[in-house]
């Protein structure tokens, strides 16, 4: 089955360029934060810039694996599912489940390996300006010299491969699965990462406006809401689809199509969520708390200058990893719809009725994913800006939020809108002969 996955991915390349990219941005951050480590361990590095990098290897690096798994998951599900067919035909010609899977890691593998390669030179560019970032913000000596070591090398190829062999088998078992079984894993997941992270934020109101720990409990609170919300994505989608108002006969189409595609079109919800609650929730607690320290005229500390950064690297990281997880998924979501896209033509649509149902449906699951993620971040926001400065509300304003819901629409209805435009330039009697 190794062989086989090696031909697979000679002969098609393009079908994962996806979990390529995946990989290579996955290590290129975890290789680049965990060099910090290597960089820490030199001779000669005095012990507060040592404690600042290790910090920031140990924050970022975690939230550097757990992105390298979702994005790698979230483009090996979209392949899977778009193999049903091949997959079939291999189990009929006598492979075993067991087999098909091993193929299905191996493919994986060996992609994500290419990728780690790749990213090493940009890892090792990328830790020497990180670096250079925390020497000019006074937080790191300027007489430590970065160091790009074993840890990090790693690291990072370790990191990418376990990922990608573990995403790939859960993309294959979770197809191969009954959907029952599925559900109600989901759904045990779902109700209890809510209830933990209604917990998480309510119990903010125990701390005081000045304890180190008061925005831990409410960001990871608003994090697993969100989680709690891209869980249950698909029971969310059907819910606002049933009290959607569409008209006319793209409206009405779209509305059709997301129904019959709910569950498939989890995965882009549940990226659109994570990114809306985990980028609102980080920015404007940070925003309270800078004010909040000026207000007061204190001075930063070390500690709360290291916290300022890695909030902001976090968000960044967040920002790179969702949209291209959206991307990538929505990109092999609409290219898979060649052939209906084409009988839709065929039974008389025009390319502008088409790109009007295809721009409706990412309307749709736009305002949904930022409606339940703004839902989950307020739920943390909230709590601890009453906390910190008695306030109901932050002061930043709308700002923040216009930001976020700008590239996450940028990002959902570009890529669906350019991605329909080019299939549609294929005539329609030749999609529905190519994809038949």
């Amino acid at each position: 089955m190794f062989m086989l996955a090696m031909r697979s991915i000679r002969q098609r390349p393009g079908r994962f360029l996806a979990t390529l990219l995946a990989a290579f941005l996955g290590a290129a951050i975890i290789m680049t934060f965990n060099s910090l480590y290597d960089t820490a361990g030199q001779s000669g590095v005095d012990s507060a810039s040592a404690d600042t990098l290790t910090t920031s290897a140990s924050v970022v690096g975690g939230y550097g694996t757990l992105l390298v798994f979702f994005a790698v998951a979230s483009t090996l599900t979209v392949n899977v599912r778009q193999r049903a067919a091949e997959l079939e035909l291999l189990r009929c010609s006598g492979a075993t489940p067991a087999q098909i899977k091993r193929m299905v890691v191996g493919e994986a593998v060996a992609v994500a390996l290419v990728g780690a390669v790749l990213a090493i030179g940009p890892a090792m560019l990328g830790g020497q300006a990180l670096l250079d970032v925390f020497q000019d913000s006074g937080q790191v000596a300027e007489s430590v010299d970065h160091s790009f070591g074993p840890v990090a090398l790693m690291s990072g190829v370790d990191i990418t491969l376990v990922a990608a062999a573990g995403a790939a088998f859960l993309a294959v078992r979770r197809a191969t699965r009954g959907h029952q079984q599925r559900g109600r894993a989901r759904k045990f997941l779902a109700y209890g990462a809510l209830v933990i992270g209604a917990v998480a934020v309510t119990s903010t109101f125990a701390f005081s406006a000045t304890d180190e720990a008061l925005m831990a409990t409410p960001a990871y609170g608003a994090i697993l809401l969100s989680v709690g919300f891209a869980l249950l994505a698909p029971r969310l989608l059907k819910g606002v689809l049933d009290r959607l108002p569409l008209t006319g006969a793209s409206g009405w189409l779209a509305v059709r199509n997301l129904r019959r595609r709910a569950d498939h079109l989890s995965g882009i919800l549940m990226s659109l969520i994570l990114f809306t609650a985990v980028s609102l929730a980080t920015l404007y607690m940070q925003g309270v708390e800078s004010d909040a320290v000026k207000a007061s005229g204190a001075v930063k500390s070390v500690d709360a200058k290291n916290l300022e950064t890695l909030n902001f690297t976090v968000v960044g990281i967040i920002v790179v990893f969702v949209c291209v997880m959206l991307v990538n998924s929505l990109y092999a979501a609409t290219t898979y719809r060649r052939r209906e896209l084409g009988q839709q033509r065929l039974a008389g649509a025009t390319p502008g009725q088409v790109l009007a149902t295809v721009g409706a449906e990412g309307l749709v699951l736009t305002v949904v994913g930022l409606f339940f993620g703004t839902v989950a971040a307020l739920a943390g926001i909230i709590p601890f800006t009453v906390v910190r400065t008695n306030s109901v509300l932050p002061h930043q304003g709308l700002g923040i939020w216009l930001a976020v819901v700008s590239i996450a629409a940028a990002a959902t209805l570009g890529t669906s809108l350019a991605t329909a435009r080019r299939v549609l330039r294929t005539p329609a009697t030749d999609a529905v002969a190519l994809a038949a």
